[in-house]
């Protein structure tokens, strides 16, 4: 009885094996690149789209006082938004991550440069999750910011 029960477990135990499933990577998701450039400072990098959040990883330089953002948004629907602190004369990686939670996640984001006053919009690009594509650069803020 004993040896019947455990080779019932054996089998039971490779078969979730097989069945598991493979944890999805940021390689597996898509993935959309933007370039702001004013003067000598950028933001230079990419916004992956996850299922319920949007990541915005790039290279960020700050020429004078500059300060980025990204705002995520489902349809017209606003999601949430980050920022950087304001980086005065340096330079290094910028990540940003956004809640997107809701079914679908987010379908649109904004990302952009500012001075040191948030007001102050220098450059925004505007990416979409279907297009897997950034639109811009465009002077000033995104729409309703």
């Amino acid at each position: 009885m004993r040896k019947v029960g455990a080779a019932v477990a054996a089998v039971a135990s490779a078969g979730g094996m097989v069945f598991a499933a493979t944890p999805a990577t940021a390689a597996d998701y898509p993935t959309s690149k933007f370039r702001i450039e004013v003067g000598e400072s950028y933001y230079i990098g990419t916004v992956t789209w996850y299922n319920r959040s949007v990541g915005v990883n790039g290279a960020f330089k700050a020429s004078g006082c500059r300060r980025i953002y990204a705002e995520a948004r489902a349809g017209s629907r606003w999601l949430g938004w980050q920022s950087s602190s304001t980086w005065c004369n340096e330079s290094g990686p910028a990540p940003l991550t956004v809640s997107a939670d809701i079914d679908g996640g987010a379908t649109k984001v904004y990302v952009w440069m500012t001075t040191e006053d948030p007001k102050k919009g220098l450059e925004y690009f505007t990416c979409f999750r279907t297009l897997s594509a950034c639109a811009g650069p465009s002077v000033g803020t995104p729409p309703d910011n």
